[in-house]
Formats: structure tokens, sequence, C-alpha cells
């Protein structure tokens, strides 16, 4: 699998930008809107009580699905790149804790939080064509409505302590675990923000939590 990336150094940590596959793009959203449907299996797979977002849904992805949509190849191989490039280690072990989908819509956020495991990620599956504005009578105030914002230490000359992103279907950012971040509300749509993440352990350790699944990159 041919990965497109970036190696961002706007912060401490450095921040690796990928793009999703248009296929797999597909699939997750055919997957999502299909559970979004079955109230069994959405509460089954709820996972809004261990998330800190005050949003519509937060559900998991099912193992069998993750595997077969190349969901797991994807984001192994992303951080095999990640730990390679900023780590200098070899990883030949991806060990995926959780993987889920948030469906946002206006006036919901996800407040700071951090998330466990060694590498940690968030991308976006679709984005509203609108995403609201600035309430200020100074327009070149940028908003932020729908934005991802990293959050990295104290703001210092050359030393910026926030990078903010803005959404675009298939961005996907990996970042180590302790990397502060956040997502703001937004309004003037009635369109859904849904976004997808996930948390892993690079190597392999016997003090780590159970793991969804392990895979073995090359």
């Amino acid at each position: 699998m041919e990965i497109k990336y970036q190696n961002l150094r706007v912060l401490g940590p450095a921040i690796l930008k990928v793009k999703i596959p248009e296929e797999i793009i597909i699939k997750l959203n055919e997957y999502v809107d299909k559970i979004a449907e079955d109230k069994s299996k959405l509460k089954k797979l709820n996972y809004g009580e261990g998330l800190v977002g005050d949003v519509t849904q937060e559900f998991l992805l099912e193992l069998e699905f993750v595997k077969s949509s190349g969901w797991l190849n994807f984001l192994g191989n992303c951080s095999k790149i990640y730990a390679d490039l900023n780590e200098g280690k070899k990883i030949t072990k991806f060990n995926l804790l959780k993987t889920w989908v948030v469906r946002q819509f206006k006036n919901e956020y996800n407040p700071t939080h951090w998330h466990s495991g060694h590498i940690s990620g968030a991308g976006f599956l679709k984005v509203p064509k609108v995403l609201g504005d600035t309430v200020q009578q100074k327009k070149s105030k940028q908003y932020r409505g729908g934005n991802l914002q990293l959050i990295h230490g104290a703001r210092m000359f050359t030393c910026p302590s926030t990078y903010n992103i803005v959404p675009e279907v298939g961005d996907f950012y990996l970042f180590p675990n302790y990397l502060m971040h956040t997502v703001f509300p937004f309004k003037d749509t009635d369109e859904e923000r849904r976004s997808i993440s996930f948390n892993a352990f690079s190597v392999e350790d016997a003090g780590t939590p159970s793991c969804m699944e392990t895979f073995t990159v090359m």
C-alpha cells in the first residue's frame, strides 16, 4: 500500500499527515451509515461513555470490519512510517487498542483531552460545506469552527503552542498519544462532521492493556 505523507514539525512532537485512500473512505462511510441505523448494534458499540466529547454519536468499529476494509493495514503502515521518521525505530508489531468514529453536529464539541497508547490519530470522513463564520466585526480574525486544534507546551519565541487543522475529507493526522487536542463547535449547518480516530501501541509490552488486534508490519 502506497501512502502519501508529510512529516510536519509545527510543534514540539512531530505530526504525520497522510491521505486515507478513497476506497477505504467509501467503505468506512458505508459502514458508519449502516451502524447508525441499527439501534441494537449502535447500543453495543457505543463509546460515548468512554470519551469526553459532547457529541451526538461516538462508537467503536468492529474488528472484522477493521480488518476486511483495509483500515487495520492502513493504520499499521502509517504508524510504521511515523515511528521510522520520528523515533528512529523499525517497529514490527502494531497493537491496535481501539478505533472509533465521532458523528458531530452543530454546537457540539470535544474538549481538550489526550489518548492512551503510544501512537494516536484523527482524521475526517465527512465535512459540512459550511462551518459558520466569526461574529467578530474584525473579519481578519481566524474562525476555528469545526477545527481540530493540537496543543503542546507554552508559546515562546519561534515556538507556537497550538496548531489548527481545518478539516478536509481524507486528511488523517498521527501524533504521540500525550499530545493534547480539542475540536471546536461549528454552526449554520445541519450537516455532519464525521471523524475517525485510533489508539495503538507500537511495540509489544506485557504491561499494556489487552489489544483489539496485533498487526505485523513489514
